[in-house]
Parts: C-alpha cells; structure tokens; sequence
C-alpha cells in the first residue's frame, strides 16, 4: 500500500464514530436525547390529532361547505404525516443504538466505509455514507 492510501485509510477510521469509547458515550447519549425529542414531539402530536377529532365528533361537519371543516382536515392530515415522519426517526434512532450494541455504528451499510463524525453529529440515526445516501434508489 502506498503511504498516500494509508493516510487516507487512517483519516477514514479516525472519523469513524464507533472507534472511540467516548465517541460511543457521546453518540449514545445524544441518540438518547433526540429518542426523547422525538417522544415528546409524538405525544404532542398524537394529543392534537386526538383532540381535533374529538372536537369533530361533537358537531356534524360537511368539509365541503364548512370553511373551518376543510382547514381541520389539512391540519390533522399535515400532523400524522409529520407524526408518521417522527415514527420513522424514532424507529432509526433505536436501531442505531442496536448498532451501538453490536458495534457496528459509524460504518456504511451499504459500502461498509466509515461514515464522517459530522454526519452522525447531525443524523446520530444514519446508516449510510454521504456517497451512499447521494445514489437514487433503485425502483
């Protein structure tokens, strides 16, 4: 191996957040903290899709004619979408804490390269490389 491929092969893994224990600590202790963001967000959420539709159930709403009826609908549609979405980042956070675990967090899955610490400072839940994360998906 040539000395420039073995400076980037050490760049590589110095950036792989799962080399460091305290790298590790860190990545699971703010994993944790976004999985408690998201909790909070989705119990928002939740209450505000559950008191709109109670609040629907008590008067007889024709969305069609009623100017408030259609603005209700597009309010708890835009909430479990975003509802939905969080379910998702929650769903990808605990897996990343698996990966933590296993010690396998920090490396592409797709590519098995390290993904860049300033990636997981952003997206702790992410399981691909910026290069991987950049294809388009296959139909």
């Amino acid at each position: 191996m040539n000395p420039a491929d073995e400076v980037r092969r050490a760049d590589e893994a110095s950036s792989n957040a799962a080399d460091d224990a305290s790298d590790t600590h860190r990545f699971r202790a703010l994993i944790r903290e976004r999985i408690a963001d998201a909790d909070q967000q989705i119990e928002r959420l939740t209450s505000n899709i559950r008191d709109v539709d109670e609040s629907r159930r008590d008067v007889v709403t024709d969305d069609e004619h009623d100017p408030e009826g259609t603005t209700a609908t597009l309010e708890r549609a835009g909430d479990v979408a975003i509802l939905s979405g969080l379910r998702a980042t929650r769903a990808d956070l605990e897996a990343a804490l698996a990966r933590l675990d296993e010690g396998t967090y920090g490396t592409c899955e797709n590519c098995v390269r390290p993904i860049p610490v300033a990636r997981l400072e952003v997206r702790p839940g992410a399981r691909l490389c910026v290069a991987c994360a950049s294809k388009p998906a296959r139909r």
